[in-house]
């Protein structure tokens, strides 16, 4: 289930961050209202994850996958091209959480 609230907490995260860009600065109601939730969320699911998973594995995947979504997300919401250079670095973060979870002590 810790699993679980990790998944949901990064996908929480991702759509907060997100949400930054279109409150304006905190200016636009309805997405900043976005961000303060799903980063309230985001931290409530972390937190509960971590009763299983190690807090260096947990936050390691919440930040690597939520870098990688994030970079997604960019591209589609709002056309942000990345370079070879930032798809490549994404993709070792993406490689270093892989490998991670694959050594994990937490399964």
């Amino acid at each position: 289930m810790d699993r679980i609230f990790l998944a949901i907490a990064i996908v929480s995260e991702v759509a907060a961050t997100s949400a930054l860009k279109a409150s304006d600065g905190f200016s636009r109601l309805a997405p900043s209202l976005v961000v303060v939730l799903g980063y309230g969320i985001s931290f409530f699911l972390l937190s509960m994850a971590l009763r299983s998973i190690p807090v260096a594995i947990a936050y390691a995947v919440w930040s690597g996958v939520g870098v990688a979504l994030i970079a997604v997300a960019g591209w589609v919401f709002y056309r942000q091209a990345l370079s070879v250079g930032e798809l490549a670095g994404i993709g070792l973060i993406v490689a270093g959480v892989v490998i991670l979870e694959a050594f994990s002590s937490a399964h």
